[in-house]
């Protein structure tokens, strides 16, 4: 700080190196203190704290210790600290972190505010530092206590000194951007599993260089950001012991705009530095630019930007220098030629020898390098993550096989995480609907015909007839309602009027029309309009009727990029609401995203329209785990209208505690490799042909010209095997061909980094066939006429409230590659009647006529009406959808009586009528003009008039 011009050091914080003279002179200078029974307080001169730890006589944390022999505990301690006055000088503006202690746990709180003072566990966890375990500490060694990691590790002197200036930092702006003072902005003391993973990766890198990889496993919701930070900057200004910087540049590799603000913010408030941090988001000559640079020590990029630099940094001999890689989020497209980028553009195996064939080449550049560490963060590891970044260790085996296993480099448990509160349990409160429905079609009314009832792929059927059930007209309509009633009677009113929900749909479309369904609903049904919805998918959607594409930004009103500010908006804390007049927005329903890197705490319920298996499921519910100081494990709800309790608890069990994997067979790739020249569709000669001409290419972006000339080259190394794929008469040969192959460059593309296997074939055959996939012929698309199959019943059913809750079962071992490929799958044939029936018997087996979608009087009505047969017979069928429109208002109304329910819906709701309309139109136009007129009609009168008559002996 300074006072009047004059520079004052409160404190001198160790140097990254000692190479001058005296270098840890002023450092070892520090005079740290720590005070018994201290007085603090003019205003309260009798009140006094503990224990108080003073560097340089200025007090930076305070504690109170209580002793259960006495009848107290932390609970008293933290007690003590909520009845402080949070006003006084220590308080306020003095320390800067406050811990209840026993001797069996620990808390911390960096603010006191009254009752609302809020403590998070400082513990260890129950088997210890970076280990799956429960909440707590372990039991402690004779003659010492559980919490005695606070004195010999935290409050040790130089850790000490460390956190404070290496972890601890304010948030300096708030949700607008706006600067914060920092005696009122949220401070950030780091929480026991943040400050052990990063001082733990820091000192193994310390050791031993560059070269190593390490996996954290750390529970959704943990505070990964931060941890990311923290281990950014203590990488990028980290020495060995020989005083020799361990890495030149920390290269984050993220997909994440608000971690690119955030480690920028973090960090300059540790250097005070501008440059350390440079985020790449123009192009490939400004991330050239800065690998290249000496005054940037941190680099945040995507992975896709590395192919596009290797010609601009060929020759800058940057694989002479380190770099540290960290991976926001660790998943399997980190491997294969992602992955092999960055080894290309920084690796020190990287520079081709002379003379070196492409494929010895490559076979260097994909495996380990000697000047490359990757820091990889995920919540969710799978087998092949867990094998490129994790651990192996040969004392640890597999006790099913006997082989040994990878492991995470350091845990912190989804199990710790809801132990110690950090996260919420999304499974303790798990409801499921069922949906209900049948379905009519030509094929079950006249089964006997081959034309009305031919014969389909049973598998492409059924899933064609699903998904026009789940999209039709009524089962969004009785979704969106259900929604729409959920939120209102159980969620609107938590958090003092704040909580929010996300709708999770399966495409695009769906997410669309289930979005305008909730939109109607909430403007045309409830008259709730204050109840913003929003709606978030990628690209554009066409809309049939008009014409017109449109894309989420149209929908909503605002930029993509706004979403999130938007989304967050409460008028319960904004103190300008009644004048503002800005939209609350409590609804957001999504297609592929915001369900991973989401992080918004005020999220209370979810509503499910979308099949979630295995990480997909995680990812997505974790949404929901975030904590906010008004909001506990009752706030949470998730409806699911899509899984079974079953399949979504056994998607969470590998990610519950520790994630491991086993080895694998070691000549996996040799038998795919011979699955795959068994065909006789590949030559060996035309292979090597091709490598060499991959050799003989530029890197980088080239000309037109050039790029034309190099591609002309490999496709005719490409075009004989293409042309004896074609030949085959087989199609199933085809596609077990293209299978193999597939699997065979998916499991290379992994595989070849975590081990080298030092065979020119085998690389030879990835590059060849990653090519040839792209170039083979496409799948013969077999679609599956379902006729004019429609929707005559549906019914949404709850089917059971659920605590999904996991309980601890040790650590968990997820499978690797399959030996054996998918293959191609033999499509059954069925009559389209029995595939029907089928799914009516599984979706809809005790639906009654009160559920029923009536359509047979309007269907009627416009077959025996003479003018409307001659408009049918000559006429396509949009022409005469166009007059049969307007003749269905007057058949509605005309029916009337028989249901007034139904009329009432069709002439109040629009959306409603315009389906009606479509149905009806088009089984009436198929009727009119099929060859057995009368006996079509005569089906649907019988039809028509057993539910009526069913309906009324009910």
């Amino acid at each position: 700080m300074k006072d009047r011009g004059v520079q004052v050091d409160l404190a001198y914080f160790r140097p990254g190196h000692t190479l001058a003279k005296d270098a840890l002179r002023e450092y070892e200078g520090n005079v740290l203190t720590v005070a018994r029974q201290l007085y603090y307080s003019a205003k309260a001169p009798k009140n006094s704290l503990d224990l108080a730890l003073l560097v340089n006589g200025l007090p930076t944390a305070t504690i109170e210790l209580k002793n259960p022999m006495t009848g107290q505990g932390i609970e008293q301690a933290k007690e003590q600290y909520r009845n402080r006055d949070q006003h006084d000088l220590m308080f306020a503006k003095r320390a800067v972190v406050h811990f209840a202690v026993d001797p069996d746990e620990a808390a911390v709180t960096t603010r006191l505010s009254g009752r609302d003072t809020r403590f998070l566990p400082f513990n260890v966890g129950s088997n210890g530092p970076g280990k799956s375990g429960g909440k707590g500490n372990p039991p402690p060694a004779d003659g010492s206590y559980a919490v005695d990691y606070l004195w010999r590790d935290i409050w040790q002197r130089d850790a000490w000194l460390e956190i404070l200036q290496r972890f601890l930092h304010v948030q300096d702006v708030d949700a607008k951007g706006k600067k914060l003072s920092p005696h009122s902005a949220e401070r950030i003391f780091p929480r026991y599993h943040q400050w052990h993973a990063v001082t733990r990766m820091v000192e193994h890198a310390r050791q031993h260089r560059a070269g190593h990889s390490y996996l954290v496993e750390h529970s959704a919701g943990s505070g990964k950001s931060n941890t990311i930070a923290w281990l950014a900057h203590r990488l990028s200004n980290l020495f060995d012991i020989d005083n020799q910087p361990v890495f030149h540049k920390t290269i984050i590799v993220t997909d994440r705009v608000v971690l690119d603000r955030q480690l920028q913010r973090t960090i300059y408030q540790f250097d005070h530095e501008p440059g350390v941090v440079r985020k790449i988001d123009e192009d490939s000559n400004q991330l050239a630019a800065v690998l290249t640079d000496s005054t940037s020590k941190i680099v945040i990029s995507t992975m896709q930007k590395f192919p596009f630099v290797l010609d601009k940094i060929e020759g800058k001999g940057l694989g002479d220098r380190r770099y540290a890689v960290v991976i926001d989020e660790a998943h399997t497209s980190q491997g294969g030629d992602a992955a092999l980028r960055i080894k290309q553009a920084v690796g020190a195996n990287a520079v081709r020898g002379e003379d070196e064939s492409e494929a010895a080449y490559l076979i260097r550049a994909r495996g380990r390098q000697p000047n490359l560490s990757y820091f990889a963060f995920t919540a969710t590891p799978t087998s092949p993550t867990l094998k490129l970044f994790g651990t192996k260790d040969p004392a640890r085996v597999d006790q099913r096989t006997g082989e040994p296993v990878y492991e995470p480099f350091h845990v912190y448990s989804m199990r710790q995480a809801i132990d110690e509160g950090f996260i919420l349990d999304v499974l303790a409160n798990y409801l499921t609907y069922e949906t209900k429905w049948r379905l009519r079609n030509a094929a079950v009314e006249n089964q006997e015909s081959d034309t009305g009832n031919p014969e389909v792929d049973e598998r492409k059927a059924k899933a064609k007839l699903v998904r026009l059930a789940q999209a039709h007209h009524e089962s969004l309509g009785q979704k969106a309602k259900l929604i729409v009633a959920d939120f209102v009677e159980n969620i609107e009113e938590r958090l003092g009027g704040r909580a929010k929900a996300m709708v999770v749909t399966d495409g695009r479309q769906r997410a669309l029309d289930l979005y305008q369904a909730i939109h109607r609903h909430l403007h045309d049904d409830v008259g709730r309009p204050d109840l913003g919805a929003l709606v978030a998918f990628s690209g554009t959607l066409k809309d049939e009727a008009t014409g017109v594409e449109r894309s989420e930004a149209m929908i909503n009103g605002f930029p993509e990029v706004e979403l999130p500010r938007k989304f967050a908006y409460t008028k319960a804390d904004d103190p300008d609401a009644t004048k503002r007049e800005q939209t609350e927005f409590r609804l957001l329903v999504v297609a592929d995203k915001y369900q991973t890197g989401f992080d918004q705490p005020l999220l209370c319920a979810m509503y499910v329209d979308k099949a979630l298996t295995g990480v997909a499921a995680v990812q997505t519910l974790s949404r929901l785990n975030r904590t906010h100081p008004l909001k506990d494990q009752d706030d949470v709800r998730v409806l699911d209208f899509a899984n079974t309790p079953d399949a979504i608890k056994s998607s969470f069990a590998p990610w519950f505690e520790t994630t491991l994997t086993t080895e694998g067979d070691p000549n996996l790739l040799y038998r795919k490799q011979r699955e795959v020249m068994d065909f006789g569709l590949l030559h060996p000669s035309e292979m090597e042909s091709f490598m060499r001409v991959l050799e003989e290419a530029p890197t980088g972006r080239q000309a037109p010209a050039v790029e034309k000339k190099l591609h002309a080259k490999l496709h005719e190394y490409l075009t004989p095997p293409i042309d004896r794929f074609v030949q085959l008469e087989d199609v199933d040969t085809r596609e077990d061909f293209r299978s193999k192959l597939h699997g065979y460059v998916r499991a290379y593309g992994l595989l070849a980094q975590v081990l080298d296997w030092g065979d020119e074939e085998l690389e030879r055959l990835y590059q060849y066939g990653r090519l040839l996939l792209l170039r083979l012929p496409g799948r013969p698309t077999a679609t599956v006429d379902i006729g004019d199959a429609d929707l005559s019943h549906f019914r949404l059913q709850e089917t059971g409230r659920h605590d999904l809750s996991l309980t601890p079962d040790g650590d968990q071992t997820v499978r690797g590659h399959a030996a054996d490929g998918g293959g191609v799958q033999e499509p059954e044939m069925a009559r389209l009647a029995d595939v029907i029936a089928e799914l009516n018997d599984q979706f809809g087996f005790d639906l009654g006529t009160s559920d029923e979608i009536l359509v047979y009087q309007q269907v009627v009505g416009l077959v025996e009406d003479p003018a409307m047969n001659q408009i049918a017979l000559v006429n396509s069928e949009e022409r005469f959808g166009q007059v049969a429109d307007d003749k269905l208002d007057d058949i509605v109304a005309d029916n009337a009586e028989r249901n007034t329910e139904f009329m009432k819906r069709y002439f109040d709701n629009e959306e409603f009528q315009k389906a009606i309309k479509a149905a009806a139109r088009k089984r009436a136009y198929r009727i009119i003009r099929e060859p057995a007129r009368e006996e079509a009609l005569g089906r649907l009168r019988a039809e028509m008039r057993r539910e009526t008559e069913g309906h009324g002996t009910r």
